[in-house]
């Protein structure tokens, strides 16, 4: 039987696990509301597919390279006002997306919208390091997780129907009533749960200090690198699957939204497996396993290709069967990367996260750089990268015992 996951005793009575996963639910949001809108960018502005991609890669540096700064931030001052400045701002981002006439500002608000949506990713993660007992954040992780994989679910299913029905800019209209809601939540419902605030966080010395130390730990990279490979495996697809579904395989629109949302369940699948091998396995042993179903998944779509069948379930499958892993993978890598850092919890994620958007943005672009119209670039990507995320977790991880949190 489950033992049941409680927040510790300050924190019983605020709504953290809702919240949390709002938070996490913003990067998804951001993305795949208007996937289904690429194609459209592209014609309406009259760019190649390579400068709207673009809108992907410019919110992935932000995203990265603010949290960098949004983690100490919030070591020095809390997680409220951080969270709260960052929602505003990408409201206020998100406004600007809406309104913009050109393809150039439409990749500049982007990246403002990256900036403000980073501080709620990094704040979810450091949140279940405050408030959680350290055996927990897995298992809180996961769950959040489960109710999170709504959000690509249906998200493109909606921006499909946005797409067709009132154009590319009702996604981002979306974007910021959503967040001025959840600005609302986080006044009224968030307490601070950074009670020991590190007024060294934000000088040079104690941020070098604090770097060396979380970069110098092989156990954080033995979770942040995988993770962030996993991370890079689906958004080849989420950065290619819809010119591929449908400039290539000719899917409509209004239905990109099922298949995209058909894959995603994969990943809802993924981490409610994750929540029973964690209890059955450990995390180590279901990293392993999680990592596996990656390499098991770029194999057989570059196989299936080679062989010659170009049809939309080929595409579908092999992002269900990514996103499946991934749902395993990325609760553990996100707790293991943090966990062992109570004291530079928002520096250690907001380092994870950062490499999580280097490796997203390098895959981003090498999607859109290597588009031929076939499916042979997307799936020599992913079997490329499920190589290097099988391959370091077993390169990393012996080191650590199983039983290892």
């Amino acid at each position: 039987m489950h033992k049941a996951i409680l927040p510790l005793a300050p924190y019983a009575n605020a709504p953290l696990l809702i919240l949390i996963t709002a938070f996490l639910m913003m990067q998804p949001l951001s993305t795949d509301l208007y996937l289904a809108s690429l194609p459209s960018l592209a014609t309406y502005f009259n760019v190649p597919a390579a400068t709207v991609q673009l809108t992907l890669s410019l919110f992935v540096i932000g995203f990265g390279g603010a949290q960098l700064v949004v983690g100490p931030l919030s070591d020095r001052f809390g997680r409220r006002p951080v969270l709260l400045y960052g929602l505003a701002l990408y409201a206020g981002a998100s406004l600007l997306c809406a309104l913009a006439q050109t393809i150039n500002w439409l990749i500049a608000a982007r990246f403002l919208q990256a900036l403000g949506c980073c501080s709620a990713a990094i704040i979810a993660r450091t949140i279940v390091r405050d408030a959680y007992a350290p055996e927990d954040s897995a298992r809180v992780i996961a769950k959040a997780s489960t109710w999170l994989s709504l959000t690509p679910l249906l998200g493109p299913i909606m921006g499909s129907y946005l797409q067709v029905t009132f154009g590319w800019r009702a996604a981002f209209v979306l974007h910021a009533t959503l967040s001025v809601a959840l600005i609302a939540a986080v006044f009224f419902r968030l307490p601070e749960t950074n009670t020991c605030k590190n007024s060294r966080a934000l000088k040079l010395p104690g941020l070098l200090d604090t770097y060396r130390h979380v970069l110098g730990s092989r156990e954080f990279w033995a979770y942040a690198l995988p993770g962030a490979l996993s991370y890079g495996s689906i958004f080849a697809f989420i950065s290619g699957a819809s010119v591929v579904l449908i400039n290539v395989l000719q899917v409509p629109t209004e239905w990109f939204g099922y298949c995209f949302a058909f894959s995603v369940s994969g990943y809802m699948a993924g981490t409610l497996l994750c929540r029973h091998l964690l209890h059955r396995i450990g995390p180590v042993l279901a990293l392993r396993l999680g990592t596996g179903i990656t390499l098991a998944a770029g194999t057989l779509f570059l196989a299936v290709v080679l062989a010659g069948y170009a049809h939309w379930a080929v595409v579908v499958g092999a992002m269900f069967l990514t996103m499946c892993a991934h749902g395993i993978n990325s609760p553990l890598a996100q707790s293991g990367s943090v966990t062992p850092f109570p004291l530079q919890a928002g520096t250690a994620a907001g380092l994870a996260g950062a490499l999580y958007m280097a490796v997203a943005f390098v895959v981003g672009t090498l999607v859109g750089a290597t588009y031929n119209g076939t499916l042979y670039p997307l799936a020599i990507i992913s079997v490329s990268i499920s190589v290097l995320i099988f391959g370091s977790v077993r390169i990393m991880i012996p080191k650590f015992s199983v039983k290892a949190a």
